[in-house]
């Protein structure tokens, strides 16, 4: 009874708002690919994640074709795997298990990380005039992620143990993730002030995602302390609708 309450309560508010004629809101269902990426030569990308971004859009049109846009939703399953050429000791902040906290892994370990955020963008919608049914469109915009999950599992580690376990590494992932991006696509008129939207983006971190505090064992300088930057890369095909 009272999610139907909730849902009522949103519909009326989101009407209320759209009678002003400047305000539009509409519901977003977006398949991603993301990756991370580094600064180190000796840390690779190896593999993406396959994820989902669920969440509500506004955008608020000061001129007929400009508008600021922005909303909030969650960015599930985000990240990827990161190789790192070089053994040591990784996730020292997470109790690891196996052997995994005690023992150095070996090199060509893999990490692979799983986040969820609660995402919040603000960009500059630029479309055209309408085409028939249709009118096109590109959105700028900076995105800040804040972290509320975040999963990771060890693979190649060169050690006997729960190498598939599922670890809690929120420790391990910095807070926020702040990107920029790009997406273009179309809105086709459904009528009644309804549009369908689609096109396809990409976002690219400038913060780094991950929260070092490990030891790498480097053939050629040592030991020394793990401080690459992780940087998160993502690909969305957008998917919505707007009232």
């Amino acid at each position: 009874m009272k999610k139907i309450v909730m849902l009522a309560f949103i519909f009326l508010f989101v009407q209320a708002i759209n009678a002003q004629g400047d305000i539009r809101f509409g519901f977003q269902l977006s398949p991603a690919v993301s990756w991370l990426d580094t600064d180190h030569s000796k840390i690779n990308s190896s593999g993406p994640n396959i994820g989902l971004k669920l969440g509500l859009n506004g955008e608020y049109y000061f001129r007929d074709n400009y508008a600021i846009s922005s909303g909030i939703g969650f960015h599930f399953n985000a990240g990827g795997t990161l190789l790192h050429q070089y053994g040591g000791f990784y996730w020292t902040k997470t109790d690891l298990l196996g052997g995994l906290d005690t023992m150095s892994m070996s090199n060509n370990v893999k990490l692979k990380y799983s986040i969820q955020y609660v995402e919040i963008p603000i960009g500059l919608k630029m479309r055209t005039k309408e085409f028939g049914f249709f009118r096109y469109f590109l959105d700028p915009a900076i995105t800040l992620g804040f972290k509320t999950q975040a999963r990771g599992v060890i693979t190649d580690s060169g050690i006997t143990g729960e190498e598939d376990e599922k670890y809690d590494i929120r420790k391990e992932v910095n807070g926020i993730n702040a990107t920029w991006g790009l997406t273009g696509g179309a809105e086709y008129n459904l009528g009644e002030n309804s549009t369908l939207i689609f096109g396809a983006g990409f976002q690219i971190g400038f913060t780094d995602l991950t929260d070092d505090n490990g030891t790498v064992f480097d053939p050629d300088k040592g030991n020394r302390d793990e401080d690459s930057k992780g940087l998160f890369r993502s690909i969305v095909l957008k998917m919505g609708v707007m009232f």
